[in-house]
């Protein structure tokens, strides 16, 4: 049987068989045009969509002016700055409702949130992790009501962290960890609800008091090959959304601000924040602590890094941060049994 090949009309008028693709792309030029035709001469696409284009200009001014927007009511800037990039999403599906309505105004309206959310958080898209380092560190909440604390500590460890922080830890719970952990690491200190663990000796073990009237937080020193580095482990009160009280984070707020006087008054000038801060690197509210200190994922990671809730994480919560050493590649940790996800990070304690 002969072999049928599609033909086509060449400039010069004969006919030959159709490259790959081109079939494809005379259909899609075909389909534009057809869409396009029933907007050509149309005057009402102007006057169409206003409601749209409102939306995207207020959608648009609340990721630019985020910080502007007052915590005393129910902590609504906090509420929104924790799940910012979020609002990003809005924009397709304006541009859907747009395209529906063929409305010109809308569809010039909608550039502005692109471009505002794309100032904000393009930079996160890419892939910005590198290689080296000195030093690699992770941290993990492995939740009170974790039902497998060994292998949760295994999978962390395997993950060839140097120095490992675990936050929520229950008296019960701790020994587990320790057997578990004890041939990886050779020197640990648990604090209250949190532990550090390291393959270097720890000196200066201390809690950290963030206001709680019990531990959740904790300092010690590292002897690392490169020399000392200081390493703080934070647990900060959890927030809740309320529908009377709003974001209620008063107690995080106030914890936020005692852990940042305490990294701010350390002698040392390399240390790294190790822990759940119960709020994202946008929130206004950590202020004390983000003002002085670098994000790992955000300098050195690739995508937004999110660790919360596990089973569809939504905001990265789970911090490492550093000031003193550079971060050169950061990510998340596979799935345990706790309802966060591990974060890691490897470092370059050598700064210039």
């Amino acid at each position: 049987m002969a072999q049928q090949a599609y033909v086509t009309e060449t400039d010069n008028g004969g006919s030959g068989p159709e490259r790959p693709g081109a079939r494809r792309r005379r259909l899609f030029v075909r389909l534009a045009g057809r869409l396009s035709a029933g907007w050509r001469g149309d005057p009402r696409i102007w006057r169409r969509g206003l409601v749209v284009a409102a939306l995207a200009l207020l959608l648009a001014l609340v990721m630019l002016l985020h910080a502007r927007i007052p915590n005393r009511f129910g902590n609504l800037g906090s509420l929104i700055e924790t799940f910012l990039p979020w609002l990003g999403v809005f924009v397709p599906l304006l541009l859907l409702l747009a395209v529906v309505r063929r409305s010109a105004t809308a569809l010039i309206a909608l550039v502005l949130p692109a471009v505002v959310w794309l100032n904000l958080f393009g930079g996160l898209i890419g892939d910005k992790t590198g290689g080296g380092g000195d030093l690699t560190v992770a941290t993990h909440n492995v939740n009170a009501d974790n039902a497998d604390p060994s292998g949760t500590a295994h999978d962390v460890a395997a993950s060839g962290a140097d120095v490992v922080a675990l936050e929520e830890l229950t008296e019960s719970a701790v020994p587990v960890y320790e057997k578990a952990l004890a041939a990886t690491y050779r020197y640990h200190s648990v604090q209250g609800t949190v532990g550090l663990w390291s393959r270097y000796p720890l000196s200066g073990v201390a809690a950290v008091d963030i206001k709680l009237g019990w531990v959740r937080a904790m300092r010690a020193t590292v002897t690392t090959p490169e020399g000392p580095v200081g390493f703080y482990v934070a647990h900060l009160p959890s927030v809740r959304v309320k529908l009377q009280a709003g974001f209620t984070a008063r107690q995080r707020d106030k914890s936020a601000d005692a852990l940042g006087e305490a990294i701010a008054a350390d002698p040392l000038s390399r240390k790294v924040l190790l822990g759940d801060l119960n709020g994202t690197m946008n929130d206004r509210s950590l202020n004390a602590v983000t003002s002085q200190m670098r994000s790992a994922q955000g300098a050195a990671g690739s995508g937004f890094g999110f660790s919360w809730p596990a089973s569809f994480p939504m905001a990265r919560i789970d911090q490492i941060m550093v000031t003193g050493v550079e971060p050169v590649t950061s990510w998340t940790l596979p799935r345990t049994a706790s309802d966060h996800l591990p974060v890691a990070a490897r470092v370059t304690v050598t700064t210039p």
